[in-house]
């Protein structure tokens, strides 16, 4: 299906989509990682200031990143340690968002390329708020952060600026523009200990189902060279299918990252506090955009199960969940017995699950409807936790979260995607 304008299927699943739809939805599931930081570092620098708020943001990209990076190497079968590799990996890396970021690459031998940002949606973001806090984002984050992605490839890479903000003249352009090197004898670089310690989550290990091309076009994966344009609409149904998942499960293994550092550092309660906002904001953003996205018509019980089915605030198969329609203004959903309920440690969302009311249940669904809830009710069968969406159309309409103002103030949050070029053939 082009979209889910369909009738609702509560045995939906992501192989229902066409190469188009899913094209989109990838690039929608990439900007959810964008819209993560955009609800939770503000949180965290609100409350413990910008030097506590920037090392979070390091600890959480480099704790993530060189899991995720192999995790989508397989997926999409692309080999190898040369720069064109760590090139790939960036292109289908959550933190460089397509368009949001618009990037150039050149690939100039085995040992050296460089890569530069036309546009970079986080730069926008940042300049009005001063050279301080641009500094900090271009200097401090991502010094550390960019060599941590090239260390999942060849952990004898580095990434440093050819020229870099604060951008002088003010309307400098490309935004920046930065070498990859390869040096044989350089010193490996290290993991943290934080990334061993994401690593051995169920998280980390899932694994992803492939279905077979539904159809025709595409490649299977990224095998054959690189390809400076490449776009998600290069890539055939069933690998678009599976890079959709992988997308999700960074975003998640961000998450995780997130809440494990700011743990550490501040608390654990503190951390499910700043969890809990960072879920509202980017969950109920997220839940408009997929609307808009997918075509989804209407504000019912019916739409408003079809965003959860598609939410990447709920991966496939990382959970097991289970949606039934009921009518008009009421539907049900479950979570069975997953991974995501049996982490050994309380650094997922999914740890702020339990038979009460949670906001960022609330926050999603209102998206949709501010007229619309979620009740916890009795699990069917051998559910663990179920729902029912309720909308009550005489009800007042709920306001917006502050949580969701915050991420609105983010342009990652009204970015517009358009298609750059047609599926591939």
């Amino acid at each position: 299906m082009d979209g889910y304008t369909g009738a609702m299927e509560p045995g939906f699943h992501l192989g229902r989509l066409s190469r188009s739809a899913l094209a989109a939805l990838g690039r929608e599931y990439m900007i959810f990682g964008q819209l993560n930081d955009r609800a939770g570092l503000p949180q965290v620098g609100r409350q413990f200031g910008p030097q506590l708020m920037q090392e979070v943001a390091i600890d959480e990209w480099m704790g993530a990143s060189p899991i995720y990076t192999p995790r989508m190497r397989r997926s999409l079968r692309f080999e190898g340690n040369d720069v064109a590799a760590i090139m790939k990996g960036l292109q289908l890396d959550v933190g460089f968002t397509h368009q949001y970021f618009d990037i150039g690459y050149e690939v100039e031998s085995e040992r050296r390329g460089t890569f530069w940002l036309n546009r970079c949606g986080a730069l926008l973001d940042v300049e009005p708020l001063g050279e301080k806090q641009v500094i900090s984002m271009c200097h401090h984050m991502e010094d550390p952060t960019f060599d941590a992605t090239a260390v999942a490839t060849n952990p004898r890479a580095r990434i440093r600026p050819i020229h870099r903000p604060p951008r002088r003249p003010a309307d400098r352009a490309p935004h920046c523009h930065w070498a990859i090197e390869i040096d044989p004898e350089a010193e490996p670089v290290q993991e943290i200990e934080l990334t061993r310690r994401i690593r051995g989550s169920r998280l980390a290990a899932i694994e992803l189902e492939r279905p077979a091309d539904a159809e025709p076009g595409g490649w299977p994966d990224y095998a054959g060279p690189f390809d400076p344009e490449f776009q998600l609409e290069d890539l055939s149904h069933g690998a678009l299918v599976v890079a959709c998942k992988e997308f999700t499960v960074q975003d998640h293994l961000l998450v995780r990252a997130f809440m494990t550092t700011v743990a550490d550092r501040v608390g654990e309660k503190t951390a499910r506090e700043v969890a809990q906002a960072q879920w509202i904001g980017s969950g109920a953003v997220t839940a408009a955009r997929l609307v808009r996205a997918m075509g989804i018509a209407g504000d019912g019980a019916e739409a408003i199960l079809k965003m959860l089915q598609l939410h990447p605030a709920l991966p496939p198969e990382y959970t097991r969940l289970g949606f039934e329609p009921l009518d008009e203004s009421r539907g049900r959903f479950w979570i069975e017995d997953c991974d995501a309920l049996n982490e050994e440690d309380a650094g997922s969302w999914f740890a702020l699950l339990d038979e009460k009311p949670n906001p960022a249940l609330d926050a999603m669904v209102q998206a949709v409807n501010p007229r619309a809830r979620c009740v916890p009710v009795k699990p069917p069968g051998r559910a663990r936790l179920a729902w029912e969406v309720v909308v009550e159309p005489t009800a007042e309409p709920a306001p917006e979260p502050p949580e969701v103002a915050i991420v609105r103030f983010s342009g990652a949050s009204r970015f517009e995607f358009a298609r750059r070029r047609p599926l591939r053939t």
